[in-house]
């Protein structure tokens, strides 16, 4: 049987790296690149030095200097990450046009061209060294779903393979919390049904996980079971545009919450223009003071692009389900359902 040959391609705390890279002063130091808690600032990326103290992304400036006070903050510089990330880009396309990015730090490559996946993979790490000064991870197996998990075992700077005849083995004994897609509520829900790893999901039929889990259950089978037929998709379709702001102090009227809405849409609109994309369906995100987080949407029968458009759609939104008595630390607009400006004929885009 022929096999195919997936590299998956993680770049090392990426934003923090190139941080430390840049400022001498930063090296071998916990390093936070994100917003200070004084400006109600998250984690973007952190070090290896800094997850040492537990510090992770997405957490909360606040608690990260409380688990490490002498933590350093730098501020996000999302030009260069672009450019890096253009530079790692241009080395993967050397080896295949079968890339398929999944942010600026990572990507799935189909090398099934190449003598050797092992040895293609030990290139890139290395070119990825040579040009950036960075390092990368790898994973390389059969499919996208082995290749990720491949590449988190031996970080940072790894190289770990998972050959056909080893794959349902590695699945075994793997943490259910560690696979691919498997976020924490399900997770929780595994753990209770008695799943807690690789090889207790293999026991369940594939008609048991769906009527416990749903369609995604199909997933979860095929997974567990080393089958994973996906294609890495050098042209992966972008879902949504969208824009949010945190604020310094908790918004706690309509008015001060219409006023950000207004410069968050302007962003929205900036950022649909330079896409050449539109959508049907809006979707706002309220972040409370307390955390807590919702999303609501709403689908329109003509795509949107413009502020006009969007503006009063968030306001009626946000009006509609705000809590009351509220204080809110983050808002957030996103259009889905895209589809291509020029297609639908919509040249006024151009006259923005």
């Amino acid at each position: 049987m022929d096999f195919r040959k997936i590299l998956h391609i993680d770049m090392d705390a990426f934003y923090a790296s190139i941080e430390q890279r840049d400022h001498a002063e930063y090296r071998d130091k916990p390093v936070v690149v994100g917003g200070r808690p004084e400006q109600r600032g998250a984690v973007a990326a952190a070090s290896y030095e800094a997850r040492r103290y537990g510090i992770h992304s997405a957490m909360p400036s606040r608690i990260a200097i409380q688990r490490c006070p002498h933590v350093i903050f730098a501020r996000p510089r999302f030009d260069v990450y672009r450019s890096v990330s253009e530079q790692i880009r241009t080395i993967f396309r050397d080896y295949t046009d079968l890339v398929e990015p999944l942010s600026l730090d990572e990507a799935y490559l189909d090398v099934t061209g190449c003598e050797s996946a092992i040895a293609t993979a030990k290139l890139i790490k290395q070119r990825i060294v040579e040009t950036t000064r960075l390092t990368a991870s790898a994973g390389v197996s059969i499919n996208k779903f082995l290749a990720k998990m491949a590449s988190d075992v031996n970080k940072p700077d790894g190289l770990y393979v998972i050959l056909p005849e080893d794959a349902m083995a590695f699945i075994a004994t793997l943490p259910i919390e560690k696979f691919h897609g498997i976020g924490p509520a399900t997770a929780r829900k595994m753990k209770q049904l008695g799943i807690e790893v690789g090889a207790d999901l293999q026991c369940w039929s594939e008609s048991d996980l769906v009527a416990n889990f749903g369609k995604v259950g199909r997933h979860y089978f095929r997974v567990a079971n080393a089958q994973d037929s996906r294609q890495v998709n050098p042209n992966r379709i972008r879902k949504s545009v969208g824009a949010e702001r945190s604020f310094a102090e908790d918004l706690c009227t309509l008015d001060a919450m219409f006023e950000a809405l207004t410069v968050i849409v302007d962003d929205v609109e900036a950022r649909l223009l330079k896409a050449k994309k539109m959508g049907y369906t809006l979707t706002l995100k309220i972040k409370y003071a307390d955390y807590r987080q919702i999303t609501r949407s709403r689908t329109v029968t003509l795509p949107m692009h413009q502020a006009a458009e969007m503006g009063p759609l968030a306001q009626a939104l946000l009006e509609h389900h705000l809590e009351p008595r509220p204080r809110v630390r983050l808002l957030g607009v996103a259009i889905a359902n895209l589809v291509s400006a020029k297609d639908l004929g919509y040249q006024q885009l151009s006259l923005l």
